[in-house]
């Protein structure tokens, strides 16, 4: 699928939530490392290697860059200032080439001694960090961290206004989207690979080389040559979902250069591309059932009142008329079963959309108006109402298959990996299989494997994890907190995805302690 990324406000809305994370079946939510950058331990796993401390001579130019800041174009952005840096296309051939990476601030409003830069990154991947900070971070983030820092964005290569990759056009989006991703046929079977054959020859048309240099360590690389443009001796960063295995393998390369890191909804670089998978779809699962269940103690619960179970067997008939005969939206384009399947998963992110996925589904299966669904659809997409779309899913897929080996091969592959996934969840398990196979078909290989992170030397990081977070499941923070030498795992009881902001005063007064202070919350603490 994908990931996600943001949120504006203690409690998140559907479209806040769509821009936290993206996760598990349209393309895969993979973590990437470099070859190069990994070595073995005595285990005989493969774990990422720290870079030198000495910044290498051919890098030299690029570390001795200073933004040349302007302010930032657009109505309400005036308090925001803008600049580009230059970074090398290819860590290991600089002259090879470059490209400009945008970067967006705040600056620290005082009172209070400038503790220097936090960066922060709202995950995807894809997900502008610029967005991110202008919408929502350099006005949220509590007040004592926004006096004290400047809070500062870096779009990641390929991302936003970081030469974004684009595969398709709007139509061609509109189409992609609506692809049957429950093939019933050889027929659909082959129209799904043909979908995700034109996806993968769109981007490498519209990227060329650079669609084999998004990866997560290069763009953990250019984290480093904004750390040092910013002129802080250290990184300090927040980062969520996606933005947590960016943050880890930052720490991974440059573990002396770590400042205060806070990883939240985190993911594990060990797992390969089809355990990601099916773990995420289990989250999304659990994300249902809780859903579900809090659904059924309402008498007009548009699945039933029968429970999780009985609620889960009513959507997934939902979603088998659907796949026959789509709803009409009033729009010119109709709600297909993969659409409504994205709708449902848009809101499952966070249960403040859960109001409204109890209004669309009414909508959908009580008035057979797909409507409501196709807006948290198209939100989840970054569609736009003039039918464009932003590059999200674009950077999600280079990034994400850039970053590791596909879960599956070919369909034989998913095919016989079926019931493992159904088991998984009976509501998406097929569909989130299917979506897993995009991978297969992109026409750059992915450089890396799965790996772990031990960042042996850094400063105390802060891992994050949400006990019934459906897009990050909760095992993978504990996972990269046993890898990373130096972290403490601070767990949110809850449902959501990510915890910071979302209410939570005992999360939010142990990571601003951390982050004002440099005192990390004690390993294990619960809120």
């Amino acid at each position: 699928m994908e990931n996600r990324r943001p949120h504006l406000a203690p409690r998140r809305s559907p479209r806040r939530v769509v821009t936290a994370v993206l996760a598990a079946a349209a393309v895969a939510l993979v973590p990437a490392c470099s070859a190069e950058s990994t070595t073995a331990d005595a285990s005989g796993d493969t774990v990422l290697a720290a870079l030198p401390k000495a910044v290498p001579e051919a890098l030299a130019p690029f570390y001795g860059q200073r933004p040349a800041w302007r302010t930032c174009e657009g109505a309400g952005k005036e308090e925001f200032q803008c600049a580009t840096l230059k970074a090398p296309l290819d860590y290991d051939d600089p002259a090879a080439g470059t490209l400009d990476l945008a970067l967006s601030r705040k600056k620290a409003t005082g009172p209070g001694s400038r503790l220097g830069s936090l960066l922060v990154n709202p995950g995807g991947p894809g997900g502008s960090a610029i967005g991110y900070l202008q919408s929502y971070a350099a006005l949220g983030y509590p007040a004592p961290v926004r006096a004290r820092y400047d809070m500062v964005a870096v779009d990641p290569r390929g991302v936003a206004d970081s030469e974004p990759v684009t595969c398709l056009d709007g139509p061609a989006m509109d189409a992609h989207t609506a692809t049957d991703t429950t093939p019933d046929t050889p027929a659909e079977r082959r129209a799904l690979v043909s979908a995700f054959q034109k996806y993968g020859k769109g981007c490498q048309a519209d990227a060329g080389k650079t669609l084999g240099h998004v990866s997560t360590i290069e763009s953990a690389r250019d984290l480093d040559l904004a750390r040092s443009a910013l002129g802080d001796k250290k990184l300090t960063y927040v980062g969520a979902s996606y933005g947590t295995f960016l943050g880890a393998t930052y720490a991974g390369l440059y573990p002396h250069r770590v400042g205060r890191l806070v990883l939240d909804g985190a993911m594990d670089p060990t797992l390969d591309a089809r355990r990601l998978n099916l773990e995420q779809t289990a989250g999304f699962d659990t994300a249902f059932t809780a859903f579900a269940e809090d659904c059924a103690r309402r008498k007009d619960c548009p699945l039933g009142t029968g429970g999780p179970t009985s609620a889960g067997r009513n959507l997934t008939a939902f979603f088998d008329e659907l796949d026959a005969d789509p709803l009409p939206t009033g729009q010119g384009r109709a709600l297909t079963e993969s659409l409504a399947t994205m709708g449902v998963v848009a809101a499952l992110y966070d249960e403040a959309g859960w109001p409204q996925l109890r209004t669309a589904l009414t909508s959908a299966v009580k008035d057979r108006d797909g409507n409501a669904l196709l807006a948290l659809s198209d939100l989840y997409h970054e569609r736009d109402a003039d039918g464009g779309y932003q590059n999200l899913m674009s950077a999600n897929a280079a990034v994400n298959c850039l970053d590791l080996p596909p879960a599956f091969a070919d369909p034989d592959e998913v095919e016989a990996a079926l019931p493992e996934f159904r088991k998984a969840s009976p509501v998406f398990g097929e569909g989130f299989a299917w979506s897993a196979l995009n991978c297969a078909q992109w026409p750059t290989p992915a450089t890396s494997g799965p790996h772990r992170i031990e960042a042996s030397g850094a400063a105390p990081i802060v891992v994050v994890g949400t006990t019934r977070d459906p897009a990050t499941p909760y095992r993978w923070a504990e996972g990269l907190a046993s890898q990373l030498d130096s972290a403490t795992l601070l767990t949110y009881d809850g449902d959501g995805h990510t915890a910071f902001g979302r209410g939570s005063d005992c999360v939010d007064t142990a990571i601003n302690t951390y982050l004002l202070e440099g005192t990390p919350p004690d390993d294990g603490t619960r809120c």
